[in-house]
């Protein structure tokens, strides 16, 4: 609480010597002596000091009770901050504490990490072995089955140049009946291969020679530019459009040409020339 002066005292004193002042001006005769306006003077002094005395004190006792105050401010505030400190150093434990924590399952985690990297690479030998067993299976069963097309395919073109040398033998018989059962029989058979791929060719009448579809029967001779075909004495074949025999003909000009060859396919239905070939050679029955 802020204190209160009383100040009438003061207002007392100060009147009084005022009055004392004034009494000794107005009972001493003109001129006034030396002791008197000295005591007059002083009078008046101390009751100017007993008049601002008062205010003084006051002004005092307020500036040590703004000093107090502001010291139980700092005192206050000295009190927050340790209470501060103590929470900062609470928090630091506790922060210390997670660190710890956190640095556990960083480890955890790597060593987690380690464990599925070591399983993913063995997952992926595993993977990459089966994968390899898996690829030489296939490849050896493709092998196998590459194999066995070209075995049944070696067997079906022999089964055809039977067939056609067979027709060829009925033509030179001269045997219309005959002729055409054979025919029927050939064309039967060449429509069964080209369900599978297989498709027969032979050359046609007068045809030019080309070295790519055809394979003259006679060794060594080399052919003329303006060779044309007589006759196709074994039948060529092509695979799922590539070429894996030419057909076997002997050369000539101006001869007379064989009949149709039934169901034969004509010598521009075979594709694939100069393609890679089946090992199969012409039937010497033909």
């Amino acid at each position: 609480m802020e204190p209160q002066l009383p100040k009438w005292p003061f207002y007392l004193g100060d009147g009084l010597l005022l009055g004392a002042a004034y009494f000794i001006c107005s009972r001493t005769p003109v001129p006034l002596g030396l002791w008197q306006v000295g005591l007059a003077v002083l009078c008046v002094v101390a009751g100017a000091v007993l008049c601002v005395a008062p205010y003084l004190l006051e002004y005092r006792a307020g500036v040590k009770l703004a000093e107090a105050r502001g010291l139980a401010t700092v005192v206050a505030q000295i009190q927050n901050l340790e209470r501060i400190a103590g929470q900062i150093s609470g928090a630091t434990g506790k922060w210390q504490e997670a660190q710890e924590q956190a640095d556990k399952t960083a480890a955890a985690a790597r060593d987690i990490s380690g464990r599925m990297t070591a399983e993913v690479k063995s997952f992926t030998e595993f993977m990459q072995r089966a994968n390899d067993s898996e690829k030489a299976t296939l490849r050896l069963e493709v092998d196998k089955l590459r194999h066995g097309e070209g075995d049944w395919l070696q067997v079906l073109v022999r089964l055809l140049d039977h067939t056609y040398a067979l027709y060829l033998a009925a033509l030179r018989s001269n045997l219309p009946s005959v002729i055409e059962q054979v025919a029927q029989f050939q064309a039967a058979c060449r429509d069964a291969a080209r369900r599978v791929g297989l498709t027969p060719f032979i050359a046609g009448d007068a045809e030019p020679f080309d070295p790519q579809r055809h394979q003259s029967i006679e060794e060594g001779a080399q052919p003329t530019p303006d060779a044309v075909v007589a006759e196709t004495m074994a039948t060529g074949y092509t695979f799922q459009g590539k070429l894996i025999r030419p057909a076997l003909v002997r050369l000539g000009q101006n001869l007379a040409a064989l009949p149709p060859a039934g169901d034969a396919a004509p010598a521009t239905d075979a594709a694939g020339a100069g393609q890679s070939q089946l090992p199969l050679e012409p039937e010497s029955e033909a």
